[in-house]
């Protein structure tokens, strides 16, 4: 990447960090669900769309410009409101309590701040 910020990892950024600890927690709450199994699809997406929260984050990390980067960065961010609107499904049908869906959603508008932050960043630098 130009940015002379070639030597730090996608590990290194907050952003993933926390979007990985969302994402674990989403598949722990998964794992406990009591569900119909007639469900398994809206599962299986919330596990896809959580899991790509911090996977964008990685590949734009990893790419050759600044404008990648940024794009990868707002998939990443489509990605995390696509968790909460499924998140929210499950509570409107009792499948996670209030409690559990505010928690996850507080990790989720800090994701969101900090995804909005890392995006301003970048756009200053280009």
């Amino acid at each position: 990447m130009k940015d002379g910020d070639t030597q730090s990892s996608y590990k290194d950024l907050i952003v993933w960090q926390r979007s990985m600890i969302l994402a674990n927690d989403v598949i722990d709450l998964v794992d406990h669900l009591e569900t119909d199994r007639k469900h398994y699809r809206l599962i299986e997406q919330l596990e896809a769309a959580v899991t790509s929260i911090p996977m964008n984050v990685a590949e734009g990390k990893g790419r050759d410009s600044k404008k990648e980067y940024v794009h990868f960065l707002y998939i990443s961010r489509g990605s995390l409101y696509e968790t909460l609107t499924l998140l929210e499904i499950f509570q409107m049908r009792g499948w996670i309590t209030p409690e559990i869906y505010q928690e996850l959603e507080n990790q989720s508008n800090e994701i969101a701040k900090m995804l909005k932050g890392l995006i301003n960043s970048i756009y200053k630098s280009m």
